[in-house]
């Protein structure tokens, strides 16, 4: 006789009726008849005698033995209808059934994972469905303490087909999927975070399991093992390790030296910043360890397994992580210590193992001082016992004691898994349902709460008390959001709180979503955020694009915004932030007269007239020179009823301004009070954003490729003498009497204040414009990579194409298409007229039109050009000298000849293919997965000027002329732009307010103030800014040695004209060809 289940409510059936209703279903006609019977049962018994009826009828052992029956199919297939329909009801009514399904008497995972094979479809169907049935009612810990360890047991076991180790791998991966980052509810959100982190811990486990799959020898286990593997790797949240994964997977699916090498040096390229926790850990020992412990390791690839264990283990701040996996490493670290052949080697390999012992604690496996021991499996079983005898304990009915302890322990592991993510509300959930079928009186509650209290109790004791903020500050505003941009989400269900009068500081990654979140609170599309009405928010941004032809006071009084405050208050506040009144003073200036640094001021004069209580600032030092930052600093730090959320770069600025910093974190803001200098001794991870080449990006930029004639890398290739300019409708010129010029080895930086003519002086030296007198020369076959200040005027017109496609449209005639947007290349009405007129060359055929410049060759120590005439066939084309065709008038076409020469010189083994060019995107640092799919209209601005970087790369240019190339970049890229501009074998002259960005960079100083421009040589190199710079280390020096030299800071070679002799083109040896790839 079975006792009926504590809260069912009829009289238990006998055994005749249950195996009447098997007999039912296992001869039904159909598959239908059978189901139905199937639930008739399943109703049956929970309304009766509960989860007892399962053994204590027969069910399950009459399920397996018709799964088993070889000869009928049928039979086969009724027994997977009554395990889905069981596993259907049973565990939301009785979730204690659990325990039965997955680990009484072997549970019934693996009958129906081996069903998956039945050569039956419709036996493969119903397993299938009793396998979804039963993960869809599981709860995230029952997955990781039930389901889990019984798929992982049926794959260590592999005595199934093949079919079944499919279904295996495929529901550990769907359960590794179900834990991914959405836009769900908070609820939702909350159960995948728990089942995130708790799977992310068995990693250590799973993945040697899986990784077996993958080099089955059955290409669909194969298959599946990779795809599971993929998904297990998206609980990693690393951001460092991210974009090596692919490179990881393939490493383990092709276990050679070739791929381990390759991950090896792949891992050794990243610079660690993020908090390595267990899941981490779990996927890199492996290959690190097979490093270490492989024989034939070379040296170098020890050398940077070495450097990668002490990186990682730096990072592990919990010892109880740490002494799960570094013993593994540790001997191999210890051998390449006592036998590498290589001092260097050895020496790493001593300071690995220094840090090694430290991340474990101390050497006996002891809980150091102040840190807080985990609780475990042992732990909360005592307390579960604890609390179940007191309250009665359980029932005593037969077979009850043999499940009790299964259950027990299965309880208590889901508990310690939520005590261990601290999520203690959970608790209840865990112990309650569980315990209502099997302990006495109805006290199933009493002792969830009770154990519960228990844990939070000792939450306290371990963590404090969680703090209760009664600062008498005024909260502004406090928000949960989610905040997606397009298919990518940025931010889950994070929390913004902002006090009046703070100045907060967003800190994240490259593409983390910080100017999205601004823009979005800015165009008042974020949940929960106050309205405009309410709260008066204005954003303070770089506008590139204003009535240039207003005067500012004129500008600033037709915003229909600021129409109510009057002429003479906007004057006022115009007048404050630096505009002065009056005919003559600035407020009459045209806008478009403005440098980047006074409309920074203009938009802050805008801000103060609207009173803005939030200020949202995106880059406000951008543009603005040393002595504007220090005015926006005091400005800033003056005004205590504003709010403040700032983007910068600018770490200086940061420190000193910041009340507070909002990290970026897995998908979540955290807020941590005091500047950038006290975040970061919270959270080292923040270095980066203090030196440069603490960088996770890798740029490398193309070499130059030979200029004709000239030999030394100090011999000036563009020359300006005594040039003027004045801008149109301005009284005084811009630049004066300016001369200067620059070579191969050239690292220059222009300095001064906002609006002293620096942007101008480039412009003259590009040829976007040109000087009213004096001359601009340069080598004719000279190729400049132009960025302007303003980068992304560049790709304004190509917001609807792809990075990749704006290439190909740049370049797609053999030329350059901005060069000859320039001025000097544009034909005005005068140049048109030029065309027109007829030319006498003196040999006898009398005035002829010039229709076009076909070719050019070498002639004396300068060049001739086959000249076209117009209605004249191309045997009657003439060679006619340079100098002649510019003393004729005819610079610009001979310019636009030179320029095609040039560029095909420099194209000349580039292909213009979306393959190619998707390597050019990487190598500037850009993810060939954005350059050839996302428009330039979604990409961050900091994307977008790696756009105009790879555009103006593309052609191997000879000169890169950079304004103001720290504007819209973010720390990491900074670091990566500073790191190749040192190793570029080319001439860089640049614009840039960073000092520690130019101090790191150029020995050569040009200072322009009133017109004039002053040079100042020679100056010393800050190298501590670059990590990797050691005394003497080739990359770090040579560049700066070259240009400290620079001839033309001593004259040596700038006498005379710029005369370049050009050499017939000679074949290359295959060494200049190797170089030229």
């Amino acid at each position: 006789m079975i006792s009926k289940s504590s809260n069912s409510s009829s009289v238990p059936p006998t055994q005749l009726e249950i195996t009447s209703l098997l007999d039912a279903i296992f001869l039904a006609k159909t598959s239908q008849a059978s189901l139905d019977a199937a639930y008739a049962l399943t109703n049956l018994l929970i309304n009766s005698v509960g989860f007892r009826g399962l053994h204590g009828y027969g069910v399950l052992d009459a399920i397996k033995k018709a799964a088993a029956d070889k000869k009928d199919g049928a039979k086969r297939e009724s027994a997977m209808i009554i395990l889905g329909a069981l596993l259907e009801r049973f565990p939301p009514a009785q979730p204690i059934s659990e325990v039965v399904f997955l680990l009484q008497d072997g549970g019934m995972i693996a009958p129906a994972l081996d069903a998956l094979a039945d050569k039956g479809a419709v036996v493969r169907e119903s397993a299938q469905y009793a396998l979804d049935a039963l993960f869809a009612n599981l709860r995230p810990e029952s997955l990781v303490a039930g389901l889990l360890p019984a798929l992982s047991q049926y794959l260590s076991k592999r005595s199934g087909k093949w079919q079944g180790t499919v279904g295996a791998y495929e529901l550990i991966g769907r359960t590794a999927d179900k834990a991914k980052l959405g836009m769900g509810s908070k609820e939702e959100e909350k159960i995948k975070e728990v089942l995130r982190e708790s799977m992310g811990k068995r990693l250590a486990a799973l993945i040697p399991i899986v990784e077996s799959g993958m080099h089955d020898l059955k290409a669909e286990v194969s298959k599946q093992a990779t795809k599971t593997m993929t998904s297990l790797t998206t609980l990693l949240s690393n951001d460092d390790v991210a974009p090596r994964i692919p490179l990881l997977i393939k490493t383990m699916q092709n276990p050679s030296t070739e791929t381990l090498q390759k991950a090896i040096h792949a891992l050794s390229q990243t610079t660690f910043v993020a908090i390595v926790t267990s899941p981490v850990l779990a996927l890199l020992t492996p290959l690190l360890e097979r490093s270490l412990n492989t024989p034939t390791t070379s040296q170098e690839v020890l050398r940077q397994t070495v450097v990668v264990v002490e990186n990682l283990t730096k990072l592990v701040h919990d010892p109880v992580e740490a002494r799960t996996f570094l013993p593994k490493l540790k001997p191999g670290v210890q051998g390449v210590k006592d036998r590498a052949s290589l001092p260097e080697v050895r020496e790493l390999a001593t300071r690995a193992v220094i840090v090694i012992n430290k991340a474990m604690g101390d050497d006996d496996g002891n809980i150091s001082n102040g840190q807080i021991a985990p609780t475990t499996t042992e732990d909360v079983l005592k307390v579960l016992e604890r609390e179940t005898k007191l309250r009665g304990g359980t029932t005593a009915l037969p077979r009850d004691a043999e499940l009790w302890t299964l259950a027990r322990t299965y309880i208590a592991e889901m508990v310690r898994e939520d005590v261990s993510l601290r999520e203690i509300q959970r608790i209840r959930l865990s112990i309650g349902p569980y315990l209502e079928q099997i302990v006495k009186d109805d006290q199933a509650h009493m002792v969830a709460d009770a154990v519960q209290k228990y844990y939070i109790e000792e939450d306290h004791r371990k963590f404090g008390q969680p703090i209760k903020e009664d600062t008498g500050e005024v909260e502004i505003v406090n928000t949960d959001f989610s905040l997606a941009y397009g298919g990518m989400l940025l931010l889950s269900h994070t929390n913004l709180r902002l006090l009046k009068g703070h100045r907060y500081g967003l800190c994240g990654r490259n593409g983390a979503g910080k100017s999205t979140l601004m823009r979005s609170i800015a165009e008042g599309k974020l949940e929960g955020f106050p309205s405009k009405d309410q709260l008066r928010t204005c954003f303070v941004e770089h506008n590139q694009g204003e009535d240039a032809d207003l005067s500012i006071l004129e500008f600033v009084a037709k915003d229909p915004e600021l129409a109510s405050e009057g002429r003479d208050r906007i004057s006022e506040v115009l007048a404050e932030v630096g505009f002065t009144a009056g005919p003559e003073g600035r407020q009459q200036q045209k806008v478009g007269s403005l440098s980047g640094g006074w409309k920074m001021k203009l938009a802050l004069a805008r801000a103060m007239l609207m009173r803005a209580d939030v200020l949202l600032l995106d880059e406000p030092t951008n543009h603005l020179d040393v002595s504007n930052v220090k005015w926006l600093q005091e400005y800033l730090k003056k005004h205590t009823e504003i709010t403040s959320l700032i983007v910068s770069h600018d770490s200086g600025f940061l420190d000193e301004v910041c009340t507070d910093i909002y990290h970026y974190e897995s998908k979540k803001l955290v807020c941590y009070p005091g500047n950038l200098a006290a975040f970061v001794r919270v959270k080292p991870e923040g270095k980066s954003y203090y030196t440069l080449s603490a960088s996770q990006v890798q740029f490398k930029f193309p070499n130059p490729g030979l200029l004709t004639g000239v030999k030394s890398s100090t011999r000036a290739i563009i020359r300006m003498t005594d040039c003027t300019y004045t801008y149109p409708g301005a009284s005084k010129p811009s630049l004066q009497d300016v001369s200067c010029a620059l070579t191969l080895s050239s690292r220059t930086a222009i300095i001064g204040a906002n609006g002293a003519g620096k942007s101008t002086l480039i412009k003259l030296l590009t040829g976007e414009t040109i000087p009213q007198t004096g001359t601009v020369q340069k080598h004719p076959n000279l190729r400049i990579g132009y960025i302007k200040q303003h980068a992304l005027e560049h790709v304004e017109m190509h917001m609807e194409k792809t990075p990749n496609q704006y290439l190909q449209w740049r370049y797609a005639n053999g030329d350059d298409r901005e060069v000859l947007m320039k001025q000097t290349r544009v034909l005005t009405p005068e140049d048109k007229a030029q065309m027109e007129k007829f030319v006498d060359l003196g040999d006898g055929k009398g005035g002829r039109r010039i229709e076009n410049l076909m070719g050019r060759q070498k002639w004396k120590k300068s060049f001739q050009y086959e000249v076209k005439w117009v209605g004249m066939l191309p045997k009657h084309n003439s060679q006619v000298s340079r100098e002649t065709l510019l003393e004729l008038g005819f610079g610009k076409l001979v310019q636009e000849f030179d320029d095609h020469e040039a560029s095909r010189e420099g194209l000349g083994f580039r292909q213009l293919e979306p393959k190619i060019i998707s390597k050019h995107f990487e190598d500037i640092g850009m993810d060939p997965e954005i350059a050839n799919h996302n428009e330039i209209s979604g990409l961050s601005g900091g994307q977008k000027v790696k756009v105009v970087l790879a555009g103006a790369m593309w052609n191997n240019p000879h000169l890169l002329v950079l304004d103001e190339p720290t504007n819209y970049l973010d720390r990491d890229s900074l670091g990566g732009l500073a790191v190749a501009i040192r190793d570029y074998k080319g001439g860089v002259v640049m614009i840039s307010h960073n000092e520690e960005f130019v101090g790191a960079l150029c020995p050569e100083q040009w200072h322009v103030a009133d017109g004039r421009v002053t040079h100042k040589g020679h100056l010393a190199v800050a190298l501590d800014r670059f990590e990797d710079s050691r005394p003497g280390s080739s990359a770090a020096s040579s560049a700066v040695s070259s240009a400290t030299a620079s001839a033309v800071n001593s004259g040596a070679e700038d006498g005379g004209d710029m005369k370049f002799k050009a050499k017939k083109k000679k074949k290359l040896t295959r060494q200049q060809l190797k170089e030229r790839e």
